[in-house]
């Protein structure tokens, strides 16, 4: 391969809705940039996209792939992104090292919940978007069903570029509104004939050709002042006002696609190419507020932005070099944790195929294999160069408790989960001391299904993946006395401490009182002393030594709150941890000899587990914010399903042609949510959870969770 300016560099993602056919676009576009000679199809399980087993058995895109095509004196990168929103961090990533995106639309569809999702993420990176219809060859296309929800979808930034002639199983060509020629396709493999436009089509053709030319006029005041004085633009400079629109994201031009059939495939590349922007002079932000500029002449600095176990050649990680020019052998500083690592070898790379070159120039992607710690997100670079800002990534959806099957596996399966990890940033591993289980937490269970299968497959370990326990909290509602004596001899220096203490729950807005009624009587606490805690689990506690007359030394206090805080991390109902609480030590007593640190860690701990049972306690459940994107005809069945899971709707909105229903679910009802709602939508919904706040559960939740932890610790007698 000859070596490649930044300018001649354009990286581009295909995103879409799974079905819309990226992986074949991908095909087409390496055919025609001579990568290959024969173009595989998915049902073949012979694209050089989806190599893997798992995508070539599931025939779907579950990773992003690079590639490259040579076209125009261009090195024009290709990532192919999965089209499942389990699997969308591979777009997510591909977002960190792409100066645009096609956006792909299966003509029997039209604009879809995922091609929603798709376009949003674009949107976070300021992304410019070209938007592709493809399969308009297929017997169910619907050009004017699909073309109407793009109007409602993306509004005023749509930009027709072409139209298609006889969409359907006759599809063999389209007008070029630039052109204005028609572009007829002789075969499969992409050959065309530039005709004029036929009569038929001559009305519509100039009717659309008018509205692009004053779209592509808003791109520039100068283009805009000639269109108004002479109401045409040349061909060049609609192209000319068409790429700045694209660049500033102001209009999202069209495409006529068949990638099965290679009919538009090269005009679209050839927009990309001559409209889209190069990565030269684009600037990344770095951790520390900086900026790296894309430019050749400066220092050495590349970011690894996924990292594959591939077959026979371990990790292999790919990356795009932000600037400098990246040499074979040279050895780079991980600037966050200063170890430094050489690339012996570097490769261009498309799919499987692995070509080593001697250098990759600034803006360009590429792949090296085997570092030791350079794994997914990560930035490798000369010293001196701060690292680049790290890749925000979609909060999880689903989440799962696992154990190996055998127990002598579980450092070994732990092991293996900590790898999968490092590879996709998407996958969450944790072990909740809290819940005592390792919780697995993904994008989804297909997302989940994909690590136990490398689990099962690559590592030949068997796991189990089960429901995980929730992270209930336990609090009061009143106010409570309790003391408690501890007191043990056992012939040598006894045991002694006595303590006497008061909780109240933490109310926000509720003012502090030292006023209470203790054996019946209105009594006020002399506050010694007041302490305030923010628990690691969420909520507070608050220590107040009240004890007056020296009933109990300072130097045990330490001990009491000790104790206190040992009974917080297991509550008294469900072992759950304790907030929101307010304990006042008033009273106790002490042994001149006997009274020992242990002894009022005991008393304290019996103590508050007496009063915090008599202060009407309460279990919370965590509740999650949930915001469904679904399309109008689903509402009835998902509001249905959301409230057979205790949620409470708060609001719905429409979006673009899609409704928005924003609910409060508790997290014990959302197990498995995302595989339900796929079920009832036929997977034409998508959504979002974020932790919101812990609320009381209803009274028939508590009563069966009291019964079923009172059975647990009977059953570990």
């Amino acid at each position: 391969m000859k070596p490649y300016s930044t300018k001649d560099i354009r990286n581009v993602v295909l995103i879409g809705s799974s079905k819309s056919g990226k992986t074949t676009l991908a095909e087409a576009m390496l055919f025609e940039g001579k990568v290959i000679d024969r173009r595989g199809t998915v049902e073949g399980k012979n694209t050089v996209s989806d190599n893997t087993e798992f995508e070539q058995n599931n025939q779907k895109s579950v990773y992003a792939t690079p590639l490259y095509a040579e076209f125009m004196n261009t090195k024009f990168n290709i990532i192919d992104a999965p089209g499942s929103d389990d699997f969308v961090g591979g777009a997510v990533s591909a977002f960190k090292v792409c100066e645009s995106a096609i956006l792909i639309v299966n003509a029997q569809q039209g604009v879809e919940v995922g091609t929603e999702i798709f376009a949003r993420h674009a949107a976070d990176y300021n992304m410019p978007l070209m938007l592709a219809v493809n399969q308009l060859d297929h017997e169910k296309a619907n050009w004017e069903g699909t073309r109407d929800s793009i109007k409602e979808s993306f509004g005023g930034k749509v930009v027709f570029v072409q139209f298609p002639v006889n969409p359907g199983p006759g599809f063999e060509g389209f007008i070029d509104l630039i052109a204005m020629k028609y572009y007829h396709f002789k075969d499969d493999n992409g050959t065309r004939e530039e005709l004029e436009i036929p009569a038929q089509y001559a009305d519509e053709a100039e009717a659309m050709r008018q509205e692009l030319m004053e779209k592509a006029a808003e791109g520039d005041d100068a283009l805009m002042e000639k269109f108004f004085e002479e109401l045409t633009l040349t061909n060049e400079e609609i192209n000319k006002g068409l790429a700045l629109g694209l660049k500033k994201g102001e209009l999202l031009p069209v495409f006529c696609l068949s990638a099965r059939k290679d009919i538009g495939v090269k005009k679209l590349m050839e927009f990309a190419i001559n409209s889209a922007p190069s990565p030269l002079g684009i600037k990344a932000a770095t951790i520390d507020g900086g900026e790296i500029e894309c430019k050749p002449e400066g220092p050495v600095s590349v970011f690894i932005f996924k990292t594959n176990v591939e077959q026979h050649l371990g990790d292999v990680s790919y990356f795009k070099v932000m600037s400098g020019v990246l040499n074979e052998g040279m050895d780079l500083v991980n600037p966050e944790s200063g170890n430094t690592e050489r690339l012996s070898a570097i490769y261009a790379v498309a799919g499987a195929k692995k070509e080593k070159v001697a250098s990759i120039s600034a803006g360009d992607i590429g792949c090296v294999m085997k570092l030791k710690s350079g794994k997914s997100d990560v930035t490798l670079a000369q010293p001196g160069v701060e690292a680049v800002e790290h890749i925000k990534f979609p909060d999880s959806k689903y989440r799962c408790a696992v154990k190996a099957a055998d127990k002598n596996d579980e450092a070994k399966v732990g092991d293996a989960l900590n790898k999968i990890a490092a590879q996709d940033p998407t996958i969450i591993v944790e072990y909740s001391k809290e819940l005592r289980q390792t919780i697995l937490s993904g994008q989804g269970e297909q997302h989940i299904n994909l690590v136990k299968w490398r689990l099962n497959n690559e590592f030949k370990l068997n796991v189990e993946l089960y429901a995980p326990k929730v992270p209930y909290r336990e609090t009061i509602t009143k106010v409570a006395t309790a003391q408690y004596r501890h007191k043990k001899q056992s012939g040598g220096a006894g045991q002694f401490g006595e303590v006497h203490l008061l909780v109240c729950p933490i109310v926000e807005g509720v003012e502090f009182t030292n006023k209470f009624k203790i054996d019946g009587k209105d009594t006020e606490l002399k506050v010694k002393n007041r302490q305030e805690f923010t628990l690691d689990w969420g909520g507070k506690l608050e220590f107040i030594n009240c004890v007056v007359g020296g009933a109990i030394d300072e130097g045990f206090m330490p001990a009491i709150l000790k104790g206190i805080n040992d009974k917080m991390t297991e509550g008294p109902l469900t072992g759950s941890y304790a907030r929101d609480i307010r304990v006042y030590v008033y009273d106790g007593k002490m042994h001149p000899v006997d009274s020992k640190e242990i002894a009022f860690i005991l008393a304290a701990r019996n103590a508050f587990k007496e009063a915090f049972r008599n202060a009407g306690p309460k279990i919370m459940e965590p509740i999650y914010d949930v915001d469904i994107l679904t399309p109008s005809d689903y509402v009835g069945p998902c509001m249905s399903d959301l409230n057979g899971r205790r949620g409470m709707i708060v609001n719905q909105d429409m979006d673009r042609g899609f409704t928005v229903l924003h609910a409060k679910v508790p997290l014990a009802e959302l197990y498995r949510y995302s595989t339900s709602l796929s079920s009832i939508t036929g997977g034409a919904a998508t959504f979002t959870m974020k932790f919101s706040d812990y609320q009381p559960v209803p009274a028939d939740v508590q009563t069966k969770l009291l019964a079923e932890y009172a059975a647990q610790e009977k059953e570990e007698e």
